[in-house]
C-alpha cells in the first residue's frame, strides 16, 4: 500500500485551481471506484492539500495513475510513502 500527501502549488492562482479541480475531483472518484484510492482526504490545517491511501500492484502502476491528475507533475508535490498495514480498525 501506498500514502500519498499531495499539495498543490501556492503559485497556482484560485482561478486555475478552480478550473483544475473537477478534474482532480473526477480522477479521484474514478480510482476509488476501480478500488485502487481506499482512503481519500483534505487536510483539515492546510488548504490544497491532502491525503490518498493507495493499493496498487508496484510503484509504476501507482506512477502511472498519479500521472493522469490534473496537478501532474509540476502543480503539485507528490509525496509517495510504500507501507505494508499490520493492523487495521473499524472508524466511522
Amino acid at each position: 500500500m501506498y500514502l500519498i500527501n499531495i499539495a498543490v502549488n501556492e503559485d497556482i492562482s484560485p482561478d486555475q485551481h478552480e478550473a483544475l479541480f473537477m478534474h482532480h475531483v473526477s480522477w479521484f472518484q474514478q480510482y476509488f471506484d476501480a478500488g485502487k484510492f481506499v482512503l481519500i482526504g483534505p487536510y483539515s490545517d492546510r488548504e490544497r492539500a491532502g491525503v490518498i491511501i493507495a493499493q496498487a500492484v508496484n510503484r509504476e502502476e501507482l506512477e502511472t495513475i498519479l500521472r493522469e491528475d490534473a496537478y501532474y507533475p509540476n502543480l503539485a508535490k507528490y509525496e509517495i510513502r510504500e507501507f505494508t498495514p499490520k493492523m487495521v480498525g473499524s472508524w466511522q
